[in-house]
């Protein structure tokens, strides 16, 4: 029996926020109140009074935090049990900024179509530890390569611990691996219905950091945190399920680019179109258009194809029951009830609006593209690309995307000038 319950949301900055409570708080339907504005909060924690929607200056009210009792799971600390919820204004009706209902009403603009969302999802993250004067370093492991396993990978056995506390906690955790750039790793969840699978993916990332954090290891997600080396993103791997829970995307045994219906081909569409802001949804830091570049097989370019991880859109090869299409171009600085819900989006507009698909891509990634078109050069330029497309911010929701940009516009003036290890370390400790 847990003693208490430590109940969590995922801010606008994807934090994790929240309370412990007693284990008698555990069903309640009435959930915990907390104050609005801390969707006003930067990371420097400066308290931004002009923030949209946040009522910081209407005498900083409260709003709600709920739960399902019956999604309670177990938790990662000593006697606690962990869940996470939907955030409502304290009169009842749902918060215009809840990342976690955006998600759920992309879910439900999809269910018109008879079609629930589902999704897998990659995440990677690098490994820093901290040297004698308490600055930090990427985590020596002079043997590590990519698809590594064993202690010439992971030296301070942290991966193991994760592993570890991830079967203890019931997360359904499907691989770890090494990554291309050492000491970077791979994790991989199970695919599941859209909201379920993100609720994982957020309590997982908490639980992979503090585990980390207890055996010396700083596991940042953070898109580039080490400028040499390579990006990490947090791929989302989509299908839809008809009424019956079959696979609405599957044609037949085969998947790839000639083997697409017209549900996927609306929704890689979408995508094309809205591929300028969507980015600035699904990598909303600075450090974001470090990793965004050409020839860095990110996510940069709009286009689409098959087995090719020089595009955006990765249609697998694999068909039946596993067909899905691979939307490569987030990173885990986004929320990533908002990412997906904005991919979600996208897609459906797609779809409905019968838009023009492009043909895939031909060349190799590297040395030639078909495409001339690109996501933005910087964080500032890319929320002018949101603000630019209307269409995306009204279906993931106006308010949001407001806040969203508002936000991001001081987050580019807090960090203007910093660059390298001093952008890594305004971040490194939060995601």
């Amino acid at each position: 029996m847990a003693d208490r319950l430590r109940v969590m949301f995922c801010d606008h900055l994807s934090l994790m926020r929240g309370k412990y409570l007693p284990a008698g708080k555990m069903a309640s339907l009435d959930g915990t109140r907390l104050a609005r504005p801390t969707f006003s909060v930067h990371w420097d924690k400066d308290l931004i009074l002009d923030a949209p929607h946040t009522k910081c200056r209407e005498g900083i009210p409260d709003m709600v935090l709920k739960w399902n009792p019956d999604e309670i799971r177990r938790g990662w600390e000593p006697d606690t049990k962990v869940i996470t919820g939907d955030l409502f204004d304290s009169d009842g009706a749902p918060l215009v900024l809840c990342p976690r209902g955006a998600l759920k009403r992309a879910v439900a603009d999809w269910g018109q179509h008879g079609l629930a969302p589902k999704v897998g999802i990659e995440l990677e993250a690098f490994a820093f530890t901290r040297t004698a004067d308490g600055s930090l370093e990427p985590m020596h492991a002079p043997g590590g390569i990519v698809y590594g396993t064993g202690p010439f990978a992971d030296p301070m056995g942290f991966t193991d611990a994760i592993w570890r506390q991830a079967d203890a906690s019931g997360f359904r955790l499907e691989l770890i691996t090494a990554e291309y750039d050492t000491p970077q790793f791979e994790f991989t969840l199970a695919y599941d219905d859209a909201v379920k699978a993100v609720d994982e993916m957020v309590l997982f990332r908490q639980m992979a950091r503090e585990v980390a954090l207890a055996h010396g290891v700083i596991l940042t997600f953070l898109p580039k945190p080490i400028l040499e080396k390579g990006g990490s993103g947090l791929h989302f791997n989509l299908s839809f399920a008809d009424k019956d829970g079959r696979n609405a995307l599957a044609t037949g045994p085969k998947g790839g680019p000639d083997h697409l219906n017209d549900i996927g081909r609306g929704a890689i569409a979408g995508w094309m179109k809205h591929h300028k802001g969507l980015a600035g949804l699904v990598a909303p830091t600075v450090g974001s258009y470090l990793r965004l570049q050409p020839a860095s097989m990110s996510g940069y370019w709009c286009n689409w194809g098959g087995d090719h991880r020089g595009v955006t859109v990765r249609i697998s090869e694999e068909g039946g029951p596993k067909t899905r299409l691979e939307h490569r171009m987030p990173d885990a600085s986004s929320n990533p009830y908002t990412a997906l819900a904005a991919v979600l989006q996208a897609a459906r507009l797609g779809l409905e609006g019968k838009y023009d698909l492009p043909a895939p891509e031909a060349g190799d990634g590297f040395d030639r593209v078909d495409t001339g078109v690109g996501v933005a050069g910087s964080l500032a330029e890319a929320m002018d690309d949101l603000e630019a497309d209307r269409a995306l911010g009204d279906a993931v929701g106006r308010e949001l995307v407001d806040h969203h940009i508002f936000m991001k516009r001081i987050e580019v003036a807090k960090t203007e000038g910093l660059e390298g290890t001093s952008l890594r370390d305004y971040y490194i400790w939060y995601v």
